[in-house]
């Protein structure tokens, strides 16, 4: 009884005309999309210090070394590790950490890798890099890291000060997919999403702030 019951329904639905299947219709446009340079700007300083970040905006590379000057004495900073990507190396930071009684450290200053691990988690008041992109939504910064450049720089010192062009400002993290990892050629081995500092929570979900990384994270906006 059970099978003929069930051969009737399959035969039914067999025999049931066929219906196109309605296109699924375009998702709404973010109102992100729309914002101009400035807009953008705005709001990504909004959502960071929002997080406790904290955002400077500067015209040129001089200002921002008269920034850094102003962050580095404030902060008390005597010894940082620097990144060697393509926004930090045109600063010149070597030839600046001697003006301001500052040394600045480089990846490629340790012969070998768990040197490089201690004087990064264990000298290095401070880590300063560059960023690929920085998303308006959350105030998020995007980095993208390999074999040249050390994703503990930004991550392991108590404060990351990341130095960051306004052009690479975008509106959402859609923008972000494409450019990163589209190409396989170009796909960086990982990428790290910075919302200001490190955020955990214990057992009864009471929120602290860096508890696995960095304390304090200060953007530098140039243009």
């Amino acid at each position: 009884m059970e099978q003929t019951a069930r051969d009737e329904i399959l035969q039914k639905l067999k025999a049931a005309p066929k219906q196109d299947v309605a296109p699924r219709p375009d998702p709404p446009l973010l109102r992100e999309l729309s914002l101009t340079l400035e807009e953008m700007i705005a709001k990504f300083t909004e959502r960071l210090v929002e997080e406790t970040g904290v955002v400077y905006r500067v015209q040129n590379k001089e200002e921002a070394l008269e920034r850094l000057t102003e962050i580095v004495r404030a902060e008390g900073l005597k010894k940082v590790m620097a990144s060697t990507d393509d926004v930090v190396s045109t600063l010149d930071l070597k030839a600046w950490g001697k003006k301001n009684d500052v040394q600045v450290m480089n990846p490629q200053d340790f012969s070998d890798r768990e040197s490089f691990r201690d004087a990064v988690f264990d000298e290095a008041q401070a880590g300063i890099t560059g960023a690929d992109f920085a998303v308006a939504e959350t105030g998020t910064l995007g980095l993208m890291h390999n074999t040249d450049r050390a994703r503990l720089v930004s991550l392991a010192p108590m404060l990351h000060i990341a130095v960051v062009p306004v052009e690479r400002m975008i509106p959402v993290y859609e923008r972000m997919v494409n450019p990163v990892f589209g190409n396989p050629q170009t796909r960086p081995s990982q990428f790290v999403f910075i919302t200001g500092p490190s955020m955990s929570a214990d057992i009864q979900s009471v929120l602290f702030k860096g508890m696995h990384g960095p304390r304090k994270v200060i953007v530098i906006l140039i243009g």
